[in-house]
């Protein structure tokens, strides 16, 4: 059915490595499978990103084969930062958002079962991770973690609180949008240090 890359980073020690999420549903029996080393926290994240979707006002593909790889498979994953990027990856592969709009984009978040986005640690080590490549690459976080992140010079640090305040930006069908709740005035907004 689709196939989705999202962009995000694992948290090594001081470092950020370079992750990318891949999302591939396809038609099958229901099931939702994640493979690339993750650690339990990680495996979590199917039951965090299920609720989060389907309480967001969004759909959930449940009648789908779900696979989420977290590639390089060799480098080890931990905590919920995954949350955010497989939930777009979702999002994307079943066409709810433009897959080709990802493009340029870093994501980190953990989900709440509402969709709220909690913090997680190591946005700063992100943010240098990216500000040392020189490219330029936007970095999406929970607000309180894109604060942090702002802090490294000529970085651009978009922060959110809620699932949705992501998912309009990168939206397919405004018309779908248009049916979802209204977000708070200060969902989304880029942060500077």
């Amino acid at each position: 059915m689709g196939l989705s890359l999202v962009q995000s980073r694992a948290l090594l020690g001081l470092e950020a490595a370079s992750v990318t999420v891949e999302v591939h549903l396809a038609n099958g029996l229901p099931s939702f499978t994640l493979v690339g080393l993750a650690e339990t926290e990680v495996k979590e994240a199917r039951e965090r990103v299920r609720s989060a979707i389907q309480n967001a006002g969004l759909e959930y593909p449940n009648n789908k084969k779900i696979v989420v790889n977290l590639a390089p498979a060799d480098l080890p994953k931990d905590s919920g930062r995954f949350d955010l990027p497989i939930a777009l990856g979702i999002l994307a592969a079943s066409g709810q958002i433009d897959n080709a709009r990802l493009a340029g984009h870093e994501f980190a978040g953990e989900l709440s079962l509402s969709g709220e986005l909690r913090p997680v640690r190591g946005a700063l080590a992100m943010a240098l991770a990216l500000h040392t490549r020189g490219v330029a690459t936007r970095l999406v976080l929970p607000l309180d973690s894109a604060q942090e992140a702002a802090l490294v010079p000529d970085g651009e640090v978009y922060g959110a609180r809620h699932l949705l305040d992501v998912v309009r930006q990168f939206v397919a069908d405004s018309e779908a949008a248009s049916q979802w709740p209204d977000p708070p005035a200060d969902g989304w907004a880029r942060v500077r240090a």
